[in-house]
C-alpha cells in the first residue's frame, strides 16, 4: 500500500506541475479568465490532495490501517474526478462534465474523513 500511493503521489505530483505551468504558459494566451479562473481550480485542489496524498503514503509505512487504504484511495479518485473534470472543461468547454465534479469533490471529503478515522484510531490507542 505505502509503495503504491507514493508511486502515485509522485505521478500526481509530477503532472499538477507540468499542469500548471502548461496552463500558465501555453494556454495563458488562448484561455479566457474564467477558463483561467477552472484550470487554477483544477491546480490547487491537485496539489493539495497529492500533498494529502503523500501524506498517506508516509502513515502507511508505520501503520497498514485500513483507513488509510480508504483514504489514499479516495484522495486518488477525487483527483482524477474533481481535477481531471475542471481541465478537461476548462480546455472544451463542454458544461455537462460539470456533473462529474462534485463526485470528486465527495471522494475529497471521504479522503479526508478516513483520515480523520484513522487519527481518531491512533488518538484513542495513546
Amino acid at each position: 500500500m505505502p509503495r503504491f500511493f507514493l508511486i502515485v503521489t509522485a505521478l500526481s505530483g509530477f503532472l499538477v506541475v507540468a499542469l500548471g505551468a502548461f496552463g500558465a504558459h501555453a494556454l495563458g494566451d488562448i484561455f479566457s479568465p474564467y477558463q483561467q479562473s477552472i484550470w487554477n481550480k483544477a491546480v490547487n485542489y491537485q496539489m493539495f490532495h497529492t500533498a494529502a496524498l503523500g501524506l498517506v503514503a508516509v502513515l502507511a509505512l508505520n501503520s497498514p490501517d485500513r483507513s488509510l487504504l480508504f483514504a489514499g484511495r479516495f484522495f486518488s479518485i477525487g483527483i482524477v474526478l474533481f481535477s481531471g473534470s475542471l481541465y478537461i472543461l476548462a480546455l472544451t468547454g463542454i458544461r455537462k462534465l460539470g456533473i462529474v465534479t462534485p463526485f470528486g469533490g465527495v471522494a475529497f471529503l471521504l479522503g479526508w474523513f478516513a483520515l480523520f478515522c484513522y487519527g481518531f484510531k491512533i488518538h484513542s490507542n495513546e
